[in-house]
């Protein structure tokens, strides 16, 4: 079984800082950085570390080489990978003392996604296998619906939220994973309670894990209910926290783990992630775990 990661490769600008700047605020950072990124990328090198055999696909401007390299270091497929004119997607993104951190994210590459781009690829997968997804690519809605007649396994994590997301058909989506605040904007609710009687409302046939920050996650699904603790440990810095989660997560699941081993793996994961600084760098390897 295959995973195909079709999804956003960045060029991120990390700045450390005292506080999150606000409106009207000029602040001297201490640090900065310059890493690849992307929750495409995030998650492709998150399912490889957990032993996942993972194909990204996604485009790349004329600065692009490095994201190219990141994935192959890391065991990631990049055949699917296509260079355009341009710059790569790119972010600027502030980490305060605290470890929480504000992003400004500039699409670049990864809105050039065709139709033909997208048919080329899903043509090497077969069904089964699975697709994980992401909204920092354009496009979002047709790859969903070509995938389904495909007969992937969609997994979608709707983040950024904003009004793409609407023209997707949700009732194609195997497995939704998404933060509260992403579930509060989908379903317009706003406990963790509620917001999972909605989807599930919405799309009985879907799986939905809903990560709680320091109150753990929980899975559910039209039989089943799951809680997972967090292991507790001193934060530096929640960059690629989430990313690490799902493919940690997806990738337990395709090895055959049962839902609560899946869970309890990917929070181990996530833990060990938040402890370090950056994005990709901060991705444990299922050695590291264990």
């Amino acid at each position: 079984m295959k995973v195909l990661s079709f999804g956003s490769l960045n060029i991120d600008s990390v700045y450390k800082v005292d506080h999150i700047v606000t409106p009207g605020e000029t602040q001297l950072s201490f640090e900065i950085n310059e890493n690849c990124g992307g929750k495409g990328l995030n998650q492709s090198i998150a399912l490889a570390r957990a032993g996942a055999e993972v194909y990204h696909a996604g485009m790349v401007g004329n600065d692009g080489d490095i994201l190219i390299k990141k994935c192959l270091e890391n065991g990631v497929n990049a055949e699917f990978i296509k260079k355009t004119k341009g710059r790569s997607g790119h972010t600027i993104i502030q980490v305060d003392k605290k470890g929480n951190n504000s992003i400004i994210l500039c699409g670049g590459a990864n809105r050039c996604m065709t139709e033909e781009f997208i048919d080329e690829v899903l043509s090497h997968f077969e069904s089964g296998d699975f697709l994980i997804l992401q909204n920092e690519i354009n496009l979002l809605d047709k790859i969903i619906g070509k995938a389904y007649e495909h007969r992937l396994q969609i997994v979608l994590n709707p983040s950024p939220f904003d009004d793409a997301l609407f023209k997707c058909d949700m009732s194609k989506i195997s497995y939704f994973i998404l933060n509260e605040i992403e579930g509060r904007q989908m379903t317009g609710k706003t406990t963790p309670e509620e917001i999972l009687k909605e989807i599930l409302l919405n799309y009985p046939e879907s799986k939905t894990v809903l990560t709680l920050g320091e109150k753990g996650s929980v899975y559910k699904d039209k039989n089943d209910f799951y809680h997972q603790d967090i292991f507790k440990v001193k934060a530096v810095d929640t960059t690629a926290a989430g990313d690490t989660f799902t493919g940690y997560f997806i990738a337990s699941l395709i090895k055959g783990l049962n839902i609560k081993e899946c869970l309890s793996l990917a929070a181990k994961a996530s833990s060990i992630a938040v402890t370090r600084n950056g994005a990709l760098d901060s991705i444990p390897t299922l050695d590291e775990i264990e």
